[in-house]
């Protein structure tokens, strides 16, 4: 059997070896990015990231496997998977530990002022900062309840956090106080301090939270995104954030990526940001590849 692997994933030597045990010839491509020249028609399992958005799927005639290394399903074709009888599977709950981390840290770095700190150390200055506020009996909704969301929502709840949960149905978890459908997120927004967003991209979350949806949300509230930029209309944040609508928002994804310099985004004083990195581990590959292997050997 072929296999495609890309350059969205790096392979170790041994995990190569443990794959052609297994008895595929494998194809290792760099650029995912690019459209193809090879003969693709007879491959047989695809790990990949974004090469369905850059090659025609229809080219390969007899894919039977697709292991996507990211936990969205937003770049590929999925009418055409299933009609075709692929098995398709993401990277569900593999990036969720370092994602919801990530979320922790930026919610403390806002309410902490951590900012205000490295700028004084950087011109020598002892600088104290007396307004500073703790996570205790702070409301945070976390919009999208998934593996990142619950991951979140147990961290959150250590701090004494009141967690809201918000999704298309309902889920019961220890660490949630109160759960809404995402039909009920405007009166969620009204009473939330911190909101997260956790959910993936699809035709209804596209712009979820626009520009009336920011306006219902509290004066001085905090915003952190690590689910898809297009989850927010960009420019209603911008705006917001001229209007100094917020304390503090964290920004991982953004509608078009990577970032461009030209964006405002980078010039706000209570906006953090980082490129699309918050999934980042030393662990993840370990649980990406055993999941590949648990998938492979369930399909073939």
């Amino acid at each position: 059997m072929k296999l495609i692997l890309t350059e969205a994933f790096k392979y170790s030597e041994e995990q190569i070896d443990r794959l052609k045990s297994l008895g595929y010839k494998i194809l290792s491509i760099q650029d995912e990015r690019v459209p193809l020249e090879v003969d693709v028609s007879d491959i047989d399992a695809v790990v990949c990231n974004g090469l369905f958005l850059y090659n025609d799927i229809k080219k390969f005639k007899n894919l039977k496997f697709i292991q996507l290394t990211s936990a969205g399903l937003d770049r590929v074709p999925l009418d055409y998977i299933k009609d075709q009888g692929i098995k398709l599977f993401n990277a569900k709950g593999v990036y969720s530990v370092p994602m919801a981390e990530w979320v922790v840290l930026k919610i403390l770095e806002i309410y902490k002022k951590s900012r205000k700190f490295y700028e004084a150390q950087c011109e020598h200055k002892w600088e104290k900062q007396r307004v500073l506020f703790e996570l205790t009996n702070k409301t945070a909704a976390i919009i999208g309840f998934g593996d990142v969301g619950s991951e979140v929502a147990k961290r959150l709840k250590a701090f004494d956090v009141n967690i809201v949960g918000v999704g298309r149905s309902k889920k019961e978890s220890l660490y949630v106080d109160e759960f809404y459908l995402i039909d009920q997120i405007d009166d969620v927004l009204k009473k939330s301090d911190i909101v997260i967003l956790t959910l993936p991209l699809t035709d209804e979350t596209r712009q979820l939270i626009d520009a009336d949806r920011i306006e219902n949300m509290r004066a001085n509230s905090v915003l952190i995104n690590v689910s898809r930029g297009r989850v927010i209309d960009e420019m209603a944040l911008i705006e917001a954030l001229r209007a100094d609508k917020f304390s503090g928002v964290a920004l991982d994804v953004f509608e078009e990526e990577p970032l461009s310099e030209g964006s405002p985004l980078w010039d706000f004083k209570r906006v953090l940001l980082t490129p699309h990195n918050s999934y980042v581990s030393n662990r993840i590959n370990e649980r990406l590849f055993e999941m590949l292997i648990n998938h492979i050997k369930l399909v073939f």
